[in-house]
């Protein structure tokens, strides 16, 4: 049992540290990342209850690390125990407020493992969100032209070399320019989106616990690791009453 609850706040380059212990606020102080590090290193084992945020999974692990009995919990609750107007302040002393609830449940933050699954699949999402808006406004924009696209055509690509060699459809050479370049990154985009694809499928071959969610039927490669990680992240939450 720890006498000490410890509030953290992070931002990008301060991190707001409320330290309680015998029913009262002992300090509540501003470090920046370098400092919280040590900091973490040095002090006592103590209940550490981050906001779960950006960040908040790196230090999780750094503080575990560390010997610490460190949480996550939801900025919605946070918000809600807040008193006062925000401020760095205040939200490091409603973290520490928020334990004092009763059945309070804790998220249990991602692993390293995890969390590197998780970004691969979201670099995959952009990048097909960025060429999914790329190839629509190309359509559009040469639609504008009465210049339509169809798969019985060949598709976007081969309208596209067949307007750009075009030499009587009234386009300047740097419009001409201008839409070749934008096909191009169309096709980087494409590339980059099936280096993801090969990285996601290598790295859940080689995970046990994802290969065994690809076994069950209509489960591919971004949902196997989707489910890892959702059910990796909802383990039963720790009331309060089992730190007292």
């Amino acid at each position: 049992m720890h006498n000490t609850r410890v509030g953290v706040d992070l931002a990008k380059d301060v991190i707001q540290v409320c330290i309680f212990k015998n029913n009262k606020v002992q300090s509540n102080t501003e470090m920046t990342t370098a400092e919280f590090a040590i900091w973490l290193a040095c002090f006592k084992p103590a209940f550490i209850i981050f906001e779960a945020c950006g960040t908040s999974n790196y230090w999780l692990r750094i503080a575990r690390e560390a010997g610490h009995d460190a949480r996550l919990v939801s900025a919605k609750l946070v918000s809600l125990v807040r008193q006062n107007q925000k401020t760095a302040a205040n939200d490091a002393l409603a973290i520490v407020q928020t334990t004092f609830l009763p059945d309070v449940k804790y998220i249990s933050g991602k692993s390293m493992e995890q969390q590197q699954l998780q970004s691969l699949n979201r670099l995959k999402h952009l990048a097909e969100k960025h060429e999914t808006a790329s190839l629509n406004q190309i359509t559009a924009l040469l639609a504008e032209f009465n210049i339509k696209t169809s798969s019985r055509t060949g598709g976007l690509g081969a309208v596209i070399k067949r307007t750009l060699e075009d030499a009587e459809n009234g386009l300047i050479f740097e419009f001409r320019e201008a839409l070749n370049a934008t096909w191009q990154q169309c096709l980087a985009l494409k590339q980059s989106i099936d280096a993801y694809s090969r990285c996601l499928l290598k790295t859940v071959n080689q995970h046990t616990e994802c290969k065994k969610r690809l076994k069950l039927e209509g489960v591919g490669v971004i949902n196997a690791i989707n489910l890892y990680v959702a059910l990796g992240c909802c383990e039963l939450g720790v009331h309060i009453s089992c730190l007292e």
